[in-house]
């Protein structure tokens, strides 16, 4: 028998060819990195899982450049609405705002847009993905990453990372064997998930009926498909559940009749709301469920992984590249912990309003949710998802200037900009996965140095005029070399600034906010910034 282990060097390994893996196998290809993906699986996985996808994450794999072909698997503006028990709607959750380019709510079919990150990576021969391979051991030191794997025949391979990104879902081997904690608590009741092919209902959106007898979800998702979630009730066993008998007597209290239903696929699902105590030990990063695992009542799961994905791509970007010291991976858990627990929290309410811990808990619920539709603030807080905490990073790759309300690490908007040839786009096809140094109406590059200039470019940066789009046809207009002139169609990046006392905005790769600066001092607030960065 041969004894003959095949290796494999490459500069970032992901173990996980789930969303958030595959994910950052496209962004760190797409800039150029080496990448070896490791599944345990023989393909990606098939049942049912995440069926809402946010704009923010659009906006993710929007980066990626495949967002073109994830759109056609969506419903936007796919509305949530709580019902009580008798199906009067309580509270309707649809919010229109595409303040970062898409709608914010969307339905999908994760294997659907998976199988897409997948093919994505087809483009990058740079990058493999090793289907079928269970880890073994793994080992870092000072100079990279080891993992041991077994094939599936048994053979044995070994493949050597710079770094190692663990995105093994909420049973982490990796985090297990690091010993890192993973706090939190497993709810006491489950949940089947079934998808339904022909929609036997065909009502959009999707609709939580609080019944104290067996809360269930039914959610129109694209392409025909029908999802029915049902809570397990104690003494059920998944076995039990799955017989198509049991599967047909659970659909009979949502269908006025089971006949001729074509159950794509089934699934027993427990509910936890987990985070790790450490993103971060040294060479292995830990992303997705892998760092934190949430109930599913908001759609966040998938979403705050895919949060983790573009926080982190950029970073280990830039340190595998020389551009910036290892220091930079620190601020990933800096930024991404305390967000990821405030989503947790509110998938963790969320869960409570449809399965009330106590059944009078459920009655002052409707009551008091009744009373409060009809005050208008209220109605209009719940409509645009107000509740829902948006990421702000008030410490990390960042330079605050200590004032309240600022943009500094929020997430830059989103609009459809003019260029010069006429055409409109979304703001991010301009700015590519590059920094940015937005100015309104003046040259971005007054008042940089030409010591600044040359790190800014070894960065990778693209400077861009934005001035109103009238403005653009004016045949007396400066054009500066090296800069980008885009034209504000509405008034959407003037009323942005407008907020502001600055004039110029640094965003960085992930379109959050790195600092704000004004022409004269833009040299300063940038040698900050490379000090955050670890810039070299």
């Amino acid at each position: 028998m041969s004894t003959h282990k095949t290796e494999y060097t490459t500069e970032v390994a992901i173990l996980g060819a789930g969303p958030v893996g595959l994910t950052l196998a496209n962004y760190l290809s797409k800039q150029g990195v080496k990448v070896k993906v490791v599944e345990q699986l023989d393909s990606l996985i098939d049942y049912p899982r995440a069926i809402g996808i946010d704009d923010e994450s659009l906006r993710t794999i929007q980066s990626l450049g495949l967002v073109e072909e994830v759109l056609p698997h969506t419903t936007p503006n796919h509305a949530m609405r709580f019902l009580t028990p008798k199906g009067r709607c309580f509270a309707d959750i649809q919010p229109l705002t595409r303040e970062f380019g898409f709608s914010r709510r969307n339905a999908f079919v994760q294997p659907q847009v998976d199988n897409i990150l997948l093919k994505g990576l087809e483009q990058y021969p740079q990058t493999d993905v090793l289907f079928a391979r269970h880890l073994t051991h793994f080992n870092q030191d000072a100079s990279g990453v080891t993992l041991n794997v077994k094939t599936k025949e048994g053979g044995e391979e070994s493949i050597h990372a710079q770094y190692l990104i663990a995105c093994d879902g909420g049973n982490s081997i990796v985090r297990r064997t690091l010993g890192i904690g993973f706090d939190g608590k497993t709810a006491p009741n489950q949940w089947i998930v079934i998808d339904i092919e022909n929609d036997p209902l065909a009502t959009p959106h999707i609709y939580l009926c609080c019944d104290p007898v067996r809360p269930y979800v039914s959610a129109a998702l694209p392409h025909g498909i029908r999802r029915f979630e049902f809570m397990v009730m104690p003494g059920e066993t998944q076995e039990e559940l799955s017989q198509p008998e049991n599967i047909a007597k659970l659909l009979s209290k949502v269908l006025p009749s089971t006949d001729g239903i074509e159950v794509i696929r089934q699934r027993v699902y427990t509910h936890n709301a987990r985070i790790a105590d450490k993103f971060r030990v040294d060479r292995i990063l830990l992303a997705g469920d892998a760092a934190h695992i949430m109930p599913v009542w908001q759609g966040q799961g998938y979403n705050s992984g895919m949060r983790d994905a573009f926080n982190l791509g950029w970073k280990v970007a830039m340190v595998v590249q020389g551009k910036a010291g290892a220091e930079l991976l620190d601020s990933y858990q800096v930024e991404r912990k305390d967000h990821a627990k405030a989503m947790i929290d509110l998938s963790v309410m969320a869960g409570n309003v449809l399965a009330p811990p106590k059944k009078w808990h459920g009655v002052v619920r409707d009551g008091i949710a009744y009373a409060l539709n009809y005050i208008k603030p209220i109605k209009q807080y719940l409509l645009e998802m107000r509740f829902k905490p948006m990421p702000q990073y008030h410490d990390g790759a960042l330079i605050h200037t200590g004032q309240k309300n600022t943009p500094v690490g929020k997430m830059f908007i989103q609009p459809k900009v003019q260029l010069e040839s006429g055409e409109h786009v979304l703001l991010d096809e301009v700015i590519g996965n590059d920094f940015a140094i937005l100015a309104w109406g003046v040259d971005p590059q007054w008042g940089i140095s030409d010591t600044t200039m040359q790190q800014w470019k070894k960065l990778g940066v693209k400077f861009i005029q934005v001035i109103p789009a009238v403005q653009l046809s004016n045949p007396i207009r400066k054009h500066y070399d090296g800069v980008i002139t885009v034209g504000d169609i509405g008034t959407d990046i003037r009323t942005w600034f407008g907020k502001t006392s600055e004039s110029v905005v640094i965003l960085r790769p992930d379109r959050f906010v790195a600092a704000l600066a004004i022409p004269q001092n833009l040299d300063q607030v940038s040698q900050q910034l490379f000090a955050k960065l670890y810039a070299k």
